[in-house]
């Protein structure tokens, strides 16, 4: 046996939620691009776990059935009231849905049915939980979810209690689509590791947010916006990314293992920068952005990956930086629960084996003559 670090190149399971063949990111066979234009995030949602697109009448009972179970319990909130004040966000929406799982009597019923309401329970309790969070933190009460409305105008009105613009619920609604499953990524592949034990949805869920919370994962957003809070304005990018590249500094949002020749989501959210920018009458974070492009493209060859617009997207939609991560979750919980429920359907224990390269042929020594 030969290992391979990080697993790279291998070919660990077959799938049919989504694909990355020669750049091109597709969810069940349709191209991100033809989605990111034309679907909502909830259709979305019902092609990863259902395999086809949505008829009116099933799109309307799926946006009844996530408007019905958007409430968390009383008991979680009292909960999330216990935590410290200034938490990590990742770590306290991990604890949060583990903790769902106590309040569901279903927890472990194993069915396909049960599985698939559990499934849309988990993506309706996101957003309430991550605007739960948000709000408890400030020292605010949670705003309870309003009925009949996407997630993503229910999450912008949850974080504020006031009616978003409708651009900024087009554009997280992009954001939430273009996240929203990404082939085997390693929050996904923790999930279906997890269930492959036949463990309970609600674990592997928990499993793949905790994957999800490092920065060479969801985190590379959050570290987007604190490379452009740190530049002092358009006028200094230049300087900024200079020392960086001249010290060989990782410039976070560049780069990605599967892209070769660009990340084929990141246009979106350079558009949909653009217009907020428009929208706020300030498109400083954009051009800083395109700036920052321009000269990471000339002097390493490397284009940006879905991290490094979103950065100023989140940020144009007046959400703080540590719930960048997050939103990743809430859009990612859609893939993760496809993939589990793919996972149950065709179950096989993963169980990879380790090229050994420690000491052989060892000897037991008695403690008394050991030094």
């Amino acid at each position: 046996m030969t290992a391979t670090k990080g697993l790279e190149g291998i070919v660990a399971t077959t799938s049919s939620v989504s694909s990355i063949v020669d750049g091109v990111l597709t969810y069940r066979g349709y191209n991100i691009d033809d989605l990111a234009e034309h679907a909502s995030f909830e259709e979305v949602a019902y092609l990863l776990w259902f395999g086809k697109l949505p008829t009116k009448a099933e799109l309307s009972s799926l946006l009844s059935d996530l408007s019905d179970y958007a409430s968390i319990p009383e008991a979680l909130v009292s909960q999330i009231k216990l935590y410290p004040k200034d938490l990590n966000t990742m770590a306290a929406l991990r604890s949060a849905v583990s903790a769902l799982a106590l309040y569901d009597e279903s927890a472990n019923d194993m069915s396909r049915e049960a599985n698939v309401k559990k499934t849309i329970k988990l993506q309706a309790q996101l957003p309430t939980i991550v605007a739960a969070i948000a709000r408890i933190r400030e020292g605010k009460e949670p705003i309870a979810p309003l009925k009949n409305v996407s997630i993503a105008h229910n999450f912008l009105y949850m974080l504020t209690g006031k009616e978003p613009a409708e651009i900024a619920v087009k554009a997280l609604d992009k954001a939430l689509v273009l996240h929203a499953d990404h082939e085997l990524n390693a929050s996904t592949f923790a999930a279906r590791v997890t269930v492959a034990t036949l463990s309970d949805i609600y674990s592997g869920v928990t499993s793949a947010i905790g994957a999800l919370k490092g920065p060479l994962h969801g985190g590379a957003n959050e570290a987007v916006m604190v490379m452009l809070s740190e530049i002092n304005g358009k006028d200094d990018v230049d300087r900024y990314i200079q020392n960086k590249l001249d010290n060989k500094v990782k410039i976070m949002g560049f780069g990605h293992r599967v892209y070769k020749n660009g990340d084929p989501r990141a246009k979106h959210l350079q558009k949909m920068s653009y217009e907020l920018g428009q929208m706020n009458g300030d498109t400083t974070l954009y051009d800083m952005s395109v700036r920052i492009e321009e000269l990471v493209v000339s002097q390493k060859g490397l284009k940006p990956n879905v991290d490094f617009y979103s950065a100023s997207v989140y940020t144009m939609l007046g959400i703080a930086r540590d719930l960048f991560t997050p939103i990743f979750a809430i859009s990612r919980v859609s893939g993760w629960t496809a993939h589990i429920l793919e996972q149950y359907e065709d179950n096989r224990l993963i169980r990879p084996r380790a090229e050994y390269t420690g000491p052989v042929h060892q000897k037991y020594v008695a403690i008394s003559s050991r030094i």
